[in-house]
């Protein structure tokens, strides 16, 4: 009998739950934690999201993987979580391949292995956050974009109107219908607005040698902070 090819396959964890610890430490060496607090969070992926999805090698067919046949190599891992008011739209998150297997595609392969998941259910757009792999998720067709909210965890006992009024953006008035209202006295009238300060001129900055006007954002300058005050990029994928 002949050698058999190199097989890769993106599974949910929760379809390979054998291989949780693997995972948590494949996590773990990446981004420090807890392993049980790695374990917790891998232990939520369901089809109903979040999902952790792994890219997964085996001198098998693909179908075996799925199925639990033969051994495999954990590969990469990465997380998607729904993005609140943007139904067609997913967020990823943690993602990471083995130190021992970097520099060979596999990363790629995960993104576009991802893609390939999101878009054959219906998902049209992906958005991600990166510290310092922006130029690589450029190569794979990413652009700068906007923060979105990702949610975290959704259960089918949430009423649907919960998650309307979780994903409405912020400042929008809602109505309350279960209390009525209480008439008040009118509030004093409010001073006139000061003046608005005149615009601030455009930023100019060097990018890849090019002298180019800038809105505070590109490959190399942005202006989103993370939870720790340190630059963000915000990329997004239409697939």
């Amino acid at each position: 009998m002949g050698s058999m090819s190199e097989e890769l396959s993106l599974v949910p964890l929760h379809r390979r739950p054998e291989l949780l610890e693997a995972c948590a430490k494949l996590l773990g060496e990446e981004w420090g934690k807890s392993r049980a607090s790695r374990l917790h969070t891998l232990q939520r992926s369901s089809d109903a999201f979040p999902i952790c999805l792994l890219l997964l090698r085996s001198r098998g067919p693909a179908e075996a993987l799925a199925a639990r046949e033969g051994p495999c190599q954990l590969v990469g891992h990465v997380r998607l979580s729904r993005v609140a008011g943007r139904p067609r739209d997913l967020f990823v998150e943690s993602v990471v391949v083995a130190r021992a297997l970097r520099g060979q595609g596999y990363g790629r392969q995960l993104m576009e292995a991802t893609e390939r998941w999101a878009r054959a259910r219906g998902f049209s757009c992906l958005h991600l956050t990166t510290h310092d792999k922006q130029h690589f998720y450029a190569h794979l067709g990413f652009v700068l974009g906007e923060p979105v909210q990702n949610v975290a965890f959704l259960s089918p006992a949430i009423p649907a109107e919960v998650l309307r009024l979780f994903s409405a953006p912020p400042g929008t008035a809602t109505a309350t219908a279960t209390r009525p209202r209480v008439p008040s006295a009118p509030p004093p009238p409010l001073p006139p607005p000061a003046a608005p300060p005149p615009p601030p001129p455009p930023t100019v900055i060097w990018a890849r040698g090019v002298l180019a006007e800038s809105s505070g954002q590109s490959l190399l300058e942005t202006p989103h902070r993370d939870a720790k005050g340190l630059p963000i990029f915000w990329m997004k994928k239409d697939i």
